[in-house]
């Protein structure tokens, strides 16, 4: 065998070599991005079980605003949909809503102190805001194992197997600009 030969076999393994390490790696990260979305999914399906039982105390409490447990209600739905269907813009605004709608329950708990009292109130306000923050975590896990996968797919020599096997752009969770600003606590509570 030629030196010619050798080196362009050689090649040739190097190139297959890396062919398969880079395809190794786009499976790990897809398969990243399947594990965050599951766990987001777990507290999802989590506060969606408790949205009910929080709405059904505010309730109790009949001069408690109606419109404000339809907008949660209707929110949850969306929420729900966007999820089952693992449409991931769908759900960022329909958590957008389901958020503020979660907001104004608290603030509007303020003035009701019999609500506020209730144990079972502050035990599903404790347990909604712990999966609000747990959601939050997971969502910053799905950003960065998205943004990750993203950029390795555009980076040469990379590229090109991730389009010789059609792996293409995620999309990233985003959130309404609304939900970034910060709080204006004097509309909140009308002072």
């Amino acid at each position: 065998m030629s030196i010619g030969t050798a080196v362009f076999l050689a090649l040739i393994v190097l190139a297959l070599l890396y062919g398969v390490v880079t395809y190794n790696g786009l499976v790990q990260l897809k398969h990243n991005i399947a594990k965050a979305w599951a766990n987001i999914d777990v507290l999802l399906k989590q506060r969606h079980d408790e949205l009910p039982k929080l709405v059904e105390v505010c309730r109790q409490y009949k001069q408690f605003e109606q419109e404000t447990l339809a907008r949660v209600t209707e929110a949850r739905a969306r929420v729900a949909r966007a999820r089952e269907a693992h449409d991931v813009p769908a759900l960022g605004a329909a958590e957008n809503l389901l958020r503020a709608g979660l907001g104004q329950i608290f603030a509007v708990a303020e003035a009701y102190p019999e609500l506020k009292a209730n144990e079972h109130f502050m035990q599903l306000q404790t347990r909604i805001t712990a999966l609000e923050n747990g959601i939050a975590d997971r969502r910053e896990w799905y950003n960065e194992s998205v943004n990750l996968h993203n950029v390795r797919i555009e980076q040469f020599p990379d590229l090109i197997v991730a389009r010789l096997f059609s792996y293409t752009e995620q999309p990233l969770l985003q959130f309404s600009v609304a939900e970034k600003a910060d709080v204006d606590l004097k509309a909140l509570f009308g002072t």
